[in-house]
Parts: structure tokens; sequence; C-alpha cells
């Protein structure tokens, strides 16, 4: 059984990071399924958190890995290490039977921040796509088992490519084609499954060199689960 105090906690932690997805998943009726979404991104968020606070790439390494083996306990059976996160990812995989999958490639994606070296537009396309498009997988099947997740993937990726224009080698046409292209491949997702990707499509303003205001985000999430589009 999950911990509400714990659950209330973390999603008032993604409110306050993730603004952008955690708005998306108010458009999840189950209160259930809405707090497994936010472990998701919560998990997403301590990755994120690991080369930032590290001094050192090894340091990094270390942080990545604890959350591998967290999803050794998780996927093992065994007891899971006490930490709101993992707690609740672990309920929620074994909730939702969520594969291992996407969270694997979420940890993956992570270890290119550990290179000095600045990302070219396809080290960039493939962060964003093991980064929010893993993210956006594993929402998208706690949703709905049966989600496209091809299609929530190439949403997860256009979300993060979005918040990388103008840096890291997302810039100019190229980039704004891969945002297309991405945004594109990812239409026509299950309506049980579209609260994972709506957030998908605020790219399109911060591709355009701004960032909405908290109304405009929930107006445009609105016009998009009204329509089922990005």
């Amino acid at each position: 059984m999950s911990d509400p105090e714990a659950s209330e906690d973390l999603d008032g932690q993604v409110r306050r990071l993730d603004p952008e997805r955690w708005l998306s998943s108010r458009f999840i009726s189950d209160p259930q399924a809405r707090a497994d979404v936010i472990a998701i991104y919560a998990f997403d968020h301590e990755l994120g958190r690991a080369p930032k606070v590290a001094s050192n790439p090894l340091l990094g390494e270390i942080r990545l890995t604890w959350w591998r083996e967290m999803l050794d306990e998780a996927y093992g059976g065994g007891a899971v290490r006490h930490h709101p996160t993992a707690l609740a990812l672990a309920a929620a995989i074994a909730r939702r039977s969520l594969p291992r999958g996407p969270l694997e490639t979420m940890i993956d994606a992570r270890y290119r921040e550990l290179d000095p070296a600045p990302m070219n537009l396809a080290d960039a396309q493939e962060w964003a796509e093991g980064t929010g498009g893993g993210a956006a997988q594993a929402a998208a099947l706690a949703l709905d088992p049966a989600a496209d997740v091809g299609k929530a993937r190439e949403a997860g990726k256009a979300w993060a490519v979005g918040r990388l224009m103008a840096t890291a080698g997302m810039e100019g046409p190229a980039a704004q084609a891969a945002l297309a292209e991405a945004l594109a491949k990812a239409q026509g997702l299950s309506v049980a499954a579209f609260p994972a990707a709506a957030h998908a499509t605020l790219a399109r303003q911060r591709a355009r060199g701004r960032r909405p205001s908290d109304l405009e985000s929930r107006l445009r999430l609105f016009w998009a689960v009204a329509r089922g589009r990005l």
C-alpha cells in the first residue's frame, strides 16, 4: 500500500521542479495512476541530479549505479532501499507491471551528462530520447498497457528537445526539423495514455525562444488534451 504523505511530498516536489509534466499529470483522473506517473517523473529528477551534484564523473557514475541497483531490488522482489522516490517507483513498477527497459534507458542517457564535451545535434537527440522519451514511455505504459510506446517516446523526446533549444547543439534549422519530426511521429496516442505526452505541445513555444507562462501552459495543455493532438 502506498503512503499518502510520501505521495503528496513527491507530488509537491515534481510540481516545483517539473511544472510542465506536473501540469500534464493533472489530466490523469485516477489518483493512484497519477501518483504512479509522478513517481516516474521524480525518478527522472533524481537521475538528472546525479551529474549535477557530483564533484567529478566517478561520483556521478556512483549515483547512477545506486539507482540501477534500486531497479535490481524492485524487479528482484526484495526490499527496496528507503528513499521516497525509490519506494514510490517500486510500488508503481509492481502495480503497473512496468517493463524495466524504459527506466534503464533513462539511467543510461544520463551518463552523457558526465562527459564534459559539448553535445552535437545527434548527441542531443539521443539524450532527449533517452531522458524525456524514456520517462514518457514508462508513464504511458503506467496509464495504458496497450499504449503505442513509440509515439510516447517521440512525444517525450520532443519535450526534451524543446528544453534544449538554443543550447547543447540544438540550434538552427536542423534542430527545428528534429523537433517537428518528433512531434509528427508522436501524434495518435490513446486517450488514456495522452497525459503522459501532453506536455510535448509546450515544446513549440520553447523552440521559438520563449517559455509560456503558467496560465498559457495550462490553456495549451487543456486544448491539446481536448483535441487529443500535440
